[in-house]
């Protein structure tokens, strides 16, 4: 298989980061691809955005992190077809103190989902919208980051930032780590910003891919959360279901491309 290991962050809440991977995992996973989703925030909304009772799931992330399961005992099998999960909930909120006197503990995440990096294709990450202990396990775990991009005035202000903290993490902790591409979301294209801030992140930022597609802002996308379904699974027919699709078609096409070019 793949074995490509993805961490979905930005250090900023709100631009659409659960909703991305989420969705497309989901939408990587319709592909017939095996694809893992590790929910990686103590605010577990990457795992109740696919159906799991986050207040009652046992055998989570961080007894996985802490509690001294395998992964293998905490991942829930065929969520939605094709993708597995491994949860979080509220318990892993304290995990960062948890980890203070652990040996190595930027590297804990990394050890322990070694063994099943070859069990899939995609392996994608939803980090907590801060860089903190879960967000660096995330990123020493990765082989790429993917950073959702909301199409606003500050956006390429807080990209500006993220960008130098993940040059930082590949100098110290992960030497492999790059930026997988900029994905821009919650973009109302009826409005000049939008195509004004693509413009801008376009024209300033180098040697970074930038996705083709473009999410929208979309009522059904909004939606789908409440109802623990992915959009594709949700409202087949709405426009974030295409936008979706379409950016898993790209990206599954230029992580084949790569793969043929290594």
């Amino acid at each position: 298989m793949g074995n490509t290991v993805i961490a979905v962050a930005n250090q900023k809440g709100g631009v659409g980061k659960t909703t991305t991977t989420v969705n497309l995992a989901a939408c990587v996973a319709d592909r017939k691809k095996k694809v893992l989703l590790i929910d990686v925030d103590p605010q577990g909304n990457a795992t109740s955005g696919v159906g799991i009772e986050k207040r009652y799931a046992q055998d989570t992330i961080y007894e996985m992190m802490l509690g001294g399961l395998k992964a293998e005992e905490v991942i829930r099998k065929d969520v939605i077809p094709n993708l597995d999960v491994i949860p979080a909930n509220a318990d892993f909120a304290g995990a960062e103190i948890e980890l203070i006197d652990v040996r190595n503990r930027e590297y804990v995440l990394r050890d322990k989902i070694k063994k099943i990096r070859g069990d899939y294709d995609y392996i994608f990450m939803d980090c907590p919208p801060s860089l903190n202990m879960m967000t660096i396990n995330a990123m020493a775990a990765a082989d790429s980051v993917l950073v959702p991009l909301q199409c606003e005035y500050f956006a390429l202000e807080g990209l500006t930032q993220l960008i130098k903290t993940i040059g930082l993490i590949n100098q110290k902790i992960n030497k492999k780590l790059f930026i997988d591409g900029i994905v821009f979301t919650m973009a109302d294209m009826r409005t000049r910003l939008a195509e004004d801030v693509i413009e801008n992140v376009i024209g300033n930022i180098r040697d970074i891919r930038i996705y083709d597609t473009v999410i929208p802002r979309n009522v059904r996308l909004a939606e789908a959360p409440s109802h623990g379904l992915p959009i594709n699974l949700y409202d087949v027919n709405s426009t974030g279901t295409r936008a979706y699709r379409q950016l898993a078609t790209e990206f599954i096409k230029l992580h084949e491309n790569d793969r043929k070019g290594e």
